[in-house]
């Protein structure tokens, strides 16, 4: 049986994954990074699918006199997929303490 901890685990994997993938593109754009490199190349095109849906909401700045942008899009993409990592979070904690409490009480009733 699939227990509660196992999904929680699940999901903290996949969503991790997604912001550590966004972070990186947010530093390697930041710092200038050569998009010819396979790492760098790697990071953007893993992270492209999970910022489409935050694609043109914010402008990206660049600096003057220096290759930096600042990609706005994909911080707030951080920040939503943090928030609904915690509400998937809280759902499943919220539906586990239900079916605990409705066990409980089927089982004093046995009793």
């Amino acid at each position: 049986m699939i227990t509660s901890q196992l999904i929680l685990g699940v999901l903290n994997l996949v969503i991790g994954f997604a912001e550590s993938t966004i972070v990186l593109r947010v530093i390697l754009k930041l710092m200038g990074a050569s998009q010819t490199a396979p790492f760098v190349r790697w990071v953007f095109e893993t992270s492209k699918p999970l910022l489409y849906p935050f694609e043109g909401m914010f402008p990206s700045s660049q600096l003057s006199g220096v290759p930096f942008t600042i990609e706005t899009s994909a911080i707030f993409a951080i920040f939503t997929y943090m928030f609904l990592g915690y509400l998937l979070q809280e759902a499943i904690d919220l539906i586990d303490r239900g079916f605990i409490k409705t066990k409980t009480k089927q089982t004093k009733k046995q009793e």
